[in-house]
């Protein structure tokens, strides 16, 4: 999304030529390759490790932390790989993020006129609000110090639940009927 909004506001005469249906899917083909390939390398560093005692995860969801919890053999390789894995995927993409928006928002002050900086930053802002929730959950939501079992469970509740069940209402914000209804909602909430 943050290149899709990077090409539509930097480049939008050449954005239907770049923005290809096949260059689309092949985009996409990659992330889920490389998602793909991720979860492949933790599964099969899985397979190596001994599990003994409760073979109950204590989590919402089978995620690594809590399944390298059970396990009674040293899962330092894992932890490793999990670490390098959270680096070059979830700092590569928050920089990723972060570079193209710095183009987009560069881009959009150099437009002469107040109508067309709003219709760009239009553009931009029900993204930026998804991303920056996203990131605000993961990062601030973290315990300090240590592993936290229940406050994992916390951060994995918001970013799978309460951040895509946001989504719908932030991108529908941009439509005006929907803008019309929700102030309509906040006027009779605030009669009561």
């Amino acid at each position: 999304m943050a290149f899709d909004r990077y090409m539509a506001i930097c480049h939008p005469l050449h954005y239907v030529t770049i923005m290809t249906k096949r260059d689309c899917i092949t985009l996409v083909a990659c992330i889920g390759a490389l998602g793909t390939m991720n979860s492949l390398v933790h599964t099969l560093l899985m397979l190596h490790l001994d599990f003994c005692g409760p073979h109950l995860i204590q989590h919402i969801f089978c995620e690594i932390s809590p399944l390298l919890a059970l396990s009674c053999s040293s899962a330092y390789l894992n932890e490793v790989m999990a670490f390098i894995a959270n680096i070059f995927l979830a700092m590569g993409n928050f920089l990723l993020v972060i570079v193209s928006y710095g183009f987009i928002i560069r881009s959009i002050l150099k437009i002469q006129g107040s109508e067309g900086k709003s219709r760009a930053f239009s553009t931009c802002s029900s993204h930026f609000v998804v991303v920056a929730l996203y990131y605000s959950i993961i990062t601030y939501t973290r315990p300090p110090s240590g592993y936290s079992l229940d406050k994992e469970k916390m951060v994995s509740v918001l970013y799978t639940l309460v951040t895509p069940a946001l989504n719908p209402l932030i991108y529908s914000l941009r439509n005006k009927e929907v803008k019309v209804t929700f102030r309509k909602i906040l006027a009779f909430c605030k009669r009561d």
